[in-house]
């Protein structure tokens, strides 16, 4: 679960210096700073996996990969948030100074916890939604062979897939990549009760 660190209300300049210095990720949203939980041995293997196949196959075309620590800042809701994963094409547009904010994420790939399940399939995909760069969601489910991905199909338009499975393969709608749930899942051990 994402706990609010203190009721009160945070400039974005006073989130962004407590975040400078704090040891815990948080989220800032229109006013509130919200503590984000740590992730497991599993969503870290996941993250990495699909992260280390992606270089070699869009090796030449003008994507870049972002894991955890570079900020998504979403101007319409006034909020800061670490997606697992973005994938940006071209070059990164970024929000004040600095290289450690952008704005213009292609893709956004969230591991799915219990704690963040139903925040990253309803209000977070709902600011995402708000971004004009933003074409495909993907939400991998941790403890099972099940990827969610949501493209855009058109403004207010968004269309669902479901793989379930270690054979189904993954293919992504707003670049030429593909991967298995088998490679996604590599190492995975869905017997550890993590969180």
């Amino acid at each position: 679960m994402i706990s609010q660190i203190e009721s009160r209300f945070y400039t974005v300049e006073e989130y962004l210096e407590l975040e400078e210095q704090a040891e815990d990720r948080s989220e800032y949203i229109d006013g509130e700073i919200r503590l984000m939980p740590g992730g497991t041995t599993n969503h870290n293997k996941i993250a990495l996996n699909f992260c280390r196949k992606f270089p070699s196959t869009v090796q030449g075309q003008d994507y870049d990969i972002y894991m955890v620590d570079v900020k998504l800042w979403i101007p319409n809701y006034r909020i800061y948030t670490y997606p697992d994963i973005m994938v940006i094409k071209g070059e990164p547009v970024y929000e004040g100074t600095g290289t450690t904010k952008i704005t213009n994420p292609l893709l956004i790939v969230e591991v799915l916890s219990k704690s963040t399940k139903n925040y990253d399939k309803t209000d977070k995909f709902k600011y995402y939604r708000s971004i004009p760069n933003f074409q495909e969601y993907i939400m991998i489910d941790q403890y099972n062979f099940s990827v969610e991905q949501f493209a855009k199909k058109a403004a207010g338009e968004w269309i669902f897939k479901e793989y379930e499975g270690e054979d189904a393969i993954l293919g992504l709608n707003s670049l030429d990549f593909q991967i298995s749930l088998q490679e996604i899942y590599e190492r995975v051990n869905f017997d550890l009760s993590e969180e």
